[in-house]
């Protein structure tokens, strides 16, 4: 398996919204296609909370990517057209500068000690590794889940960067439920005795934490419709549940428990902390007064809106408030309401309608 990620420099120092300035940043990122002669064929997208920059096989790696069915030649994201360009968020620990990297002050882990970081850190540092490839304006900028928020962020703070926008079931400002979740996650991460204060090690790890904090997620991300369709009541056999008192009886808490297994030692844990809070702090009312003001502000010719109907995170009625606000823009915009079963994580499995949606809206560029 090889490793297709390139590295982007970032200005020292980088300065952060809340204070801080960051020395010897990077940002991960891939890319996919071929850049065109007047460099206007590039898509930039920004994922959620915890992928990384490998949306899709490529010759340099062939393992599959977390978007692998809708980026590549001829599918729906073609890229024999569009130069795609995948960053890993900063703050994350895949390749980007985050709580897990080493602070060239201390020649320590980061941990606690990093800056406080926004999404429109995130957003800054993109709009740099954009410019450092040679690409004045986008020709699309997407964003899913928290991708989502970071690209409004993105143009709210870089007029004219893009010309059009793809948003993902997400957000523009983080709302009190999701909120509240991503306030259990934490506190489960940070009430693990392991945890200690981000001092943790492998063999002192803050494992419990970290599952109970992805299963609460996976939970959100897909629906009650989903759920029952999957799982229903069916219990294990007995010779899968442990002798434990109140242990697993249930297949659906057995899924659980493998999906957090796979997860818990593949993330780092001060890392989904402090992506967790910047979600938490995003709003782009910020940058107009309110909602509707900002977005209106936000200059492009085309935007596609998605959202499901089962999306519980990051529901509906804020796609449609994205939508609403980009159109008084006055930029030409589509809005997709899928009624996919899957929830939140529908982008991730229902391949077949987001992508005809995103096809079609590319094919009109």
């Amino acid at each position: 398996m090889g490793d297709a990620r390139r590295y982007f420099d970032l200005a020292t120092p980088f300065p952060m919204k809340r204070g801080g300035r960051l020395h010897a940043a990077r940002l991960a990122y891939e890319t996919w296609g071929e850049l065109s002669d007047a460099r206007d064929n590039a898509i930039l997208i920004f994922t959620g909370l915890s992928p990384s920059a490998h949306a899709a096989s490529n010759a340099d790696d062939d393992t599959p990517g977390w978007w692998e069915d809708m980026l590549g030649p001829g599918k729906h994201i073609d890229t024999s057209r569009w130069y795609v360009i995948c960053v890993n968020t900063l703050g994350s620990c895949k390749g980007s500068t985050g709580a897990a990297s080493i602070d060239p002050a201390s020649g320590e882990p980061y941990r606690l000690n990093f800056p406080d970081l926004t999404l429109e850190d995130a957003a800054n540092a993109a709009h740099e590794l954009v410019r450092g490839l040679g690409i004045t304006r986008l020709a699309c900028l997407l964003g899913n889940s928290m991708g989502g928020m970071t690209a409004l962020a993105y143009l709210a703070l870089h007029p004219d960067s893009a010309r059009s926008h793809i948003s993902i079931s997400t957000a523009p400002q983080a709302q009190p439920f999701a909120i509240a979740i991503r306030s259990l996650q934490r506190e489960a991460i940070r009430l693990d005795p392991q945890w200690n204060n981000g001092h943790y090690s492998d063999d002192q790890y803050p494992e419990a934490g970290m599952s109970i904090a992805r299963k609460l997620g996976v939970i959100t991300y897909r629906s009650a419709m989903e759920w029952v369709g999957r799982f229903a009541r069916i219990r294990l056999e007995s010779d899968q549940r442990d002798e434990e008192p109140f242990a697993a009886e249930f297949q659906i808490e057995s899924y659980l428990i493998g999906h957090a297994r796979r997860f818990v030692r593949n993330f780092d844990p001060n890392s989904y902390l402090y992506l967790s809070r910047a979600s938490d702090w995003f709003d782009i009312g910020e940058y107009g007064g309110s909602v509707s003001a900002a977005l209106a502000r936000i200059r492009l010719q085309r935007a596609l809106v998605i959202g499901v109907e089962t999306d519980i995170l990051f529901p509906l009625s804020q796609q449609q408030e994205i939508a609403d606000g980009l159109r008084q823009s006055g930029a030409e915009v589509d809005f997709v309401a899928l009624d996919s079963p899957q929830g939140h994580d529908a982008f991730l499995v229902d391949i077949a309608r987001f992508g005809a949606a995103i096809a079609q809206f590319l094919a009109r560029l």
